[in-house]
């Protein structure tokens, strides 16, 4: 499993992971399951998509949602069909929630709020709380107009770090508003790496991904998506980029105001990313700069994962 914040160099590790251990890649992201938006959801490169194979990218109608029990259920096949052909699953991906929804499977019921983090999210306004949570969890179905329901929507997923999931054919809001409980076993043992890096090296990273994502024509991207019948509310439009690509067309800012707007956008959720993943002390950090391929090969061959990756090396 690779994980991180947003610009962080998950995929080209992933890739790269990828071609020396004979693996594919299991995309857990809950923007890059859609079909014909790339720019700002980040794809895979024709480059990279040409040397790894790639599952659960492209897979849902954009003007649709896309449940997190889908994407489990999907990914639990895949997974399940690469280990059958003697391949290593890699789970690359920055949607924390459909990540620890595969790995871990539990549900949310009976989670106790916390105080002091109830206080810090009171104190911010909705359009945040709106933003967190959909960062999390773009299909939820919690009523965004209220604050006290995206509160509480939000403790439940941040809670003890990981996600929890039920096994039912309910969406994540259903499950959590009906207080389904239980667990989704699973049959396999992750190993978690996680990539990381000091703010303005973080920061500038984000800085190159904006200018090149407006560059690349995210907002005619944006405009030919709603032109096509896409619903503004669709989730593939909340996320970062096309959200504030829909304020430029909508006349809320300006085209000067673009760049800083996507750039703080991008700087919040890899605040709230890299705080979903410090909470989860299985994950083995390595630093993205300089290469961190060198160090994490070293740190699988200690593990002695039962001789498979001396194998897919040698």
């Amino acid at each position: 499993m690779v994980i991180g914040p947003t610009g962080i160099g998950k995929t080209e590790l992933a890739v790269r992971l990828a071609e020396r251990l004979g693996g594919e890649i299991v995309v857990a992201d809950s923007r890059q399951v859609y079909r014909d938006l790339h720019i700002a959801t980040n794809h895979p490169s024709p480059d990279q998509r040409a040397r790894a194979r790639f599952h659960l990218i492209e897979v849902a109608d954009p003007s649709q949602s896309y449940t997190v029990h889908e994407f489990v259920l999907a990914a639990r096949v895949v997974v399940a069909d690469i280990l059958g052909r003697g391949r290593l699953p890699i789970v690359e991906g920055g949607t924390g929630l459909y990540v620890d929804a595969l790995m871990d499977g539990y549900d949310f019921a009976g989670v106790e709020p916390d105080a002091g983090r109830r206080v810090a999210l009171e104190a911010l306004p909705r359009e945040e709380l709106v933003a967190i949570l959909q960062d999390m969890d773009p299909n939820t179905n919690v009523d965004l107009n209220n604050p006290r329901r995206l509160i509480r929507a939000i403790e439940l997923r941040e809670s003890a770090g990981a996600s929890r999931f039920a096994e039912s054919g309910a969406t994540m809001g259903e499950g959590v508003a009906n207080g389904l409980a239980g667990r989704v076993p699973v049959p396999w043992e992750g190993v978690r790496i996680g990539l990381t890096a000091p703010r303005p090296v973080i920061w500038a990273r984000l800085q190159d991904r904006v200018k090149a994502q407006i560059e690349a024509g995210v907002v005619e991207e944006t405009a030919a998506a709603l032109a096509a019948g896409i619903p503004v509310s669709a989730p593939v439009l909340t996320g970062i980029g096309y959200r504030d690509s829909l304020r430029l067309l909508s006349g809320t800012i300006t085209a000067a105001d673009l760049p800083e707007a996507m750039l703080v956008s991008n700087r919040q959720y890899a605040r709230r990313q890299l705080t979903w993943w410090r909470r989860d002390h299985r994950v083995h950090w390595f630093p993205a700069e300089p290469d961190p391929l060198p160090g994490i090969l070293e740190y699988f061959a200690e593990l002695d994962l039962g001789g498979i990756l001396k194998e897919k090396q040698s």
